[in-house]
């Protein structure tokens, strides 16, 4: 994989992006109001309502989906109908967990033999509590010989920065991210919860890699670091909620959440750090830069600034046929702007940016196996929607 840190133009124009607006830092000029110019030629087409905060969406093969709602349901949608009966077998999810509950779920690549389901959620209580995978066998409408397979080596308070999730690569082992913990005051064992992210010894802030059983694969980038939890793939994240693969190149997208401003969109490739809270655009939420530093030689740049933050959700590369111009292009969510972000790109660079206004709180963003990009939108009558030619 490319490693990002060769692309050091990006920096200077992500420092642009943060004086004067959400842009890509290889878009090139603003527009006068400061925002990405609108797409056009598509519509957003309601699939399903009446879900309650759904976090994530994933197909199965008889083209059924799956979708996780945070409160800590599992519901299967079959021939655009959502059944009545959530699915059960579920393990207990913290749903007084604020950002916490029932959140990211990948089927096994394998599932059409083996049945195989693994998801992430907010385990304990609103004051202890750790981000989570379990897998369990899917019969039916229920869900047997269910394990929860690893969770945060360290519990913390709160409701913030779960993470998560999760992507399969190709040689069968599994991407989960883990959010830093939370903002301050948050702490743990007596320091900023948040500075974790930057410590090879926890969980916290990180991108693990995992076997489908829930180990460290032999050749993580850490396995012989003494004091490093072997399942690290990378660190120093605040909170991605967003995980792609590229199908041509092989390379792992993800978009994070930055504090008040300074959302990233960046390359993941092992070992590597991304720079929270040290090297950072983000302001604090009561003012002050959470770090002088915005580069440094051993932290890999961000690919994407987005200043005021946009706060991304999930992610999605486009491969369909029904948008042609859109292929290759990165899709990223938007919760506070209600909208999605088109990352057009060239050459494997991002040569634009342009905004699907969407409406709604966007928390998921996956394209079907049809090729049908779709959205999931955050409230408590949420829906599914899918973006066709207009």
């Amino acid at each position: 994989m490319p490693d990002p840190r060769t692309s050091s133009p990006a920096a200077l124009l992500a420092f642009t992006a943060l004086l004067l607006g959400p842009c890509s830092p290889q878009a090139g000029p603003l527009t006068p109001s400061g925002e990405a110019p609108a797409a056009t030629g598509w519509r957003a087409e309601p699939v399903v309502d009446g879900l309650a905060h759904p976090w994530a969406i994933a197909w199965l093969p008889d083209g059924s989906a799956l979708i996780t709602e945070r409160p800590g349901r599992l519901r299967l949608l079959r021939n655009g109908r959502l059944d009545p009966a959530p699915i059960t077998g579920l393990p207990p999810v913290c749903t007084d967990c604020g950002q916490g509950g029932l959140l990211d779920l990948a089927p096994h690549p394998d599932f059409a033999q083996n049945r195989l389901l693994y998801w992430t959620f907010a385990e304990g209580t609103a004051d202890a509590n750790r981000t989570a995978l379990a897998r369990g066998r899917l019969d039916g409408r229920q869900l047997r010989d269910v394990v929860v397979l690893f969770r945060n080596a360290d519990a913390k308070s709160g409701g913030q920065h779960f993470g998560s999730r999760l992507l399969w690569l190709p040689d069968r082992t599994l991407l989960m991210s883990i959010g830093d913990g939370g903002n301050p005051p948050i702490s743990l064992n007596g320091v900023p919860i948040r500075t974790l992210a930057q410590d090879l010894g926890s969980h916290f802030g990180k991108v693990v890699r995992l076997t489908e059983d829930g180990r460290a694969p032999a050749d993580n980038p850490f396995v012989d670091h003494p004091d490093a939890r072997p399942e690290i793939y990378s660190y120093g994240h605040r909170n991605i909620q967003g995980m792609v693969l590229d199908p041509q190149t092989g390379e792992v997208w993800a978009n994070e959440h930055g504090a008040r401003g300074g959302d990233e969109l960046n390359r993941i490739v092992a070992g590597g750090n991304y720079g929270w809270p040290e090297v950072t655009y983000s302001m604090e939420y009561w003012g002050p830069p959470v770090s002088d530093a915005r580069s440094r030689p051993d932290v890999i740049d961000p690919v994407v600034v987005w200043t005021p933050s946009k706060a991304p959700s999930g992610l999605a590369i486009y491969t369909g046929t029904a948008f042609p111009a859109w292929q290759g292009d990165l899709f990223s969510g938007a919760l506070k702007f209600r909208q999605i972000r088109r990352l057009q790109r060239h050459q494997g660079a991002i040569a634009g940016e342009q905004t699907l206004d969407i409406g709604q709180r966007v928390r998921d963003v996956r394209q079907a196996p049809d090729g049908e990009l779709h959205v999931l939108t955050d409230a408590a009558q949420g829906q599914l929607l899918r973006i066709v030619p207009d």
